[in-house]
């Protein structure tokens, strides 16, 4: 079956789709002898596709998901000018893997990990509106007027308004409040930005699912693969969700 150039090589771990796409920009890609050109259909089971003198064969290379649960502390991409451990030092997976859903160094929970470039634009790009859960703690309690800003949408520094999030009260110890969080987009500190906007000092911060992909079970630092009744459900999840072959 034919696909998109740049969905082939994002599978064959080339990168994002956006990456794959300049790849074919750059006349970096061969196809069938010819240099490819961006829009352009191939089957991987039939055609000879070359990146930079390299011949992939995505259908033989089994992708890789591997969850998470990233430790207070951590880098969740590598970054070679930066010593700080990160999460490719937890999982020493010598394959080329997509962090999705990046955390902040100071927070924790849910990563996945996956060579499935596709799988990972799908749950990455905010077009899709997957949603992702947080279990937040803060200091006091949140009175009324500051949930419903939390829940209607947010001006951030930058001006950007934030989308409609669920928000609900877990416990409340006296001193500090733990929240529920369920957003449907992830911007960069985005919650903890939230928080300071509204007056809120964010203590703890633990992703605890990513769509149908939950944390329970993995303490911070241990990882597993995927189950398949759990990549089954999540692949089921994505396509279902807003899903679009424009993509």
């Amino acid at each position: 079956m034919e696909e998109r150039l740049q969905k082939v090589l994002s599978k064959a771990g080339f990168g994002s789709r956006r990456t794959c796409e300049k790849l074919i920009e750059l006349g970096q890609v061969n196809v069938n002898g010819k240099v490819a050109r961006l829009g352009c259909k191939v089957n991987p089971e039939n055609d000879k596709i070359i990146v930079n003198g390299k011949k992939i064969n995505p259908q033989n290379t089994p992708n890789i998901y591997i969850v998470l649960n990233k430790p207070k502390g951590v880098l969740s991409d590598h970054n070679s000018n930066d010593p700080r451990l990160s999460v490719f030092d937890i999982v020493p997976i010598h394959t080329h893997l997509f962090a999705v859903g990046r955390l902040d160094y100071n927070s924790q929970g849910l990563i996945l990990l996956t060579s499935d470039g596709d799988l990972a634009y799908r749950l990455t790009h905010p077009s899709f509106g997957h949603e992702k859960e947080y279990h937040v703690l803060i200091k006091g309690k949140p009175d009324e007027k500051q949930l419903n800003v939390l829940q209607n949408g947010v001006v951030l520094n930058d001006g950007y308004k934030t989308r409609l999030a669920n928000i609900s009260i877990n416990h409340h110890d006296g001193t500090n409040t733990w929240l529920t969080i369920i957003l449907q987009e992830g911007r960069k500190r985005q919650i903890r930005e939230m928080c300071s906007c509204v007056g809120l000092e964010l203590v703890e911060l633990i992703r605890v699912r990513i769509g149908t992909l939950e944390l329970e079970g993995l303490m911070p630092k241990e990882w597993r693969y995927l189950s398949s009744p759990e990549l089954e459900s999540l692949k089921h999840y994505i396509h279902g969700n807003r899903d679009s072959e424009k993509i």
